[in-house]
């Protein structure tokens, strides 16, 4: 199916590189008009050059935003309202890690993901909630992770923000929903990024000894299930987790 987005006006952050970046590509394919987000001009001028190359039913553009201010978020909605109309699917995918033992774990690693990877996701959707309201309809979709159900040692600031993320979108899904906006995250397991090409062969294997189906996840199979519910097949679901990870947590 195509053209399922045609028109609508969507915001993706952190669209640089994998799940980012597949997410937006996907929307601009099923014709949304989407912005992608970097942290500097040179990251949203390769969003832009990349996206295209795709371009054929949408159409994208790269754009810098900070989501640890305020101001900077609430500039670029402004932006995007003025050029397309205010955007009405927000994909909060921006996020970082900062990996320690809790017993080494330095107050500003705790706090670097706290802002990065949860505060953002309020900052974002209370910024477009306005433009949604008024056009009684809206799709948000966070990204969470398999480690915010099942927890991972070395991660507990990730784990606990990904949780948090989990438990947001259930509560704004509350508050939302007669308002015909939608709030769903989905939690990705073990797919192929930058990080996962990182790790060794003995790592990749020990992995796979817990996915059933015995093989990573690719960057499409989390753009897929966005664009899902993003879409119109979507209309009735609200407050989900949708987990892609291969049968690795059945939850």
């Amino acid at each position: 199916m195509k053209n399922l987005l045609k028109d609508q006006v969507c915001l993706v952050t952190g669209a640089t590189r994998g799940l980012g970046q597949a997410i937006a590509c996907a929307l601009i394919e099923q014709g949304g008009i989407v912005y992608g987000t970097a942290t500097s001009d040179n990251g949203a001028s390769a969003i832009t050059h990349g996206f295209k190359r795709i371009e054929g039913y949408g159409h994208g553009y790269g754009c810098v935003l900070d989501v640890t201010d305020a101001h900077s978020v609430g500039n670029l909605i402004t932006k995007i309202t003025e050029q397309s109309g205010a955007p009405l699917v927000l994909v909060n995918n921006a996020g970082i890690t900062r990996d320690n033992l809790l017993l080494r774990m330095k107050e500003s690693e705790w706090d670097e993901i706290m802002d990065t990877n949860l505060k953002s996701v309020y900052r974002l959707s209370k910024a477009c909630l306005r433009g949604m309201t008024k056009a009684r309809f809206g799709r948000i979709i966070n990204i969470s992770s398999v480690v915010g159900a099942t927890g991972n040692a070395g991660q507990a600031n990730y784990a606990a923000a990904k949780a948090g993320l989990i438990g947001f979108s259930k509560s704004l899904a509350q508050e939302m929903a007669s308002r015909n906006i939608t709030v769903n995250a989905i939690a990705p397991g073990f797919i192929e990024t930058d990080m996962t090409h990182a790790l060794n062969e003995s790592q990749r294997q020990a992995i796979m000894k817990n996915i059933p189906m015995a093989k990573l996840g690719a960057p499409e199979d989390i753009a897929s299930a966005a664009v899902f519910l993003a879409s119109s097949m979507a209309n009735y679901i609200t407050g989900a987790t949708i987990h892609v990870n291969g049968g690795m947590v059945m939850v």
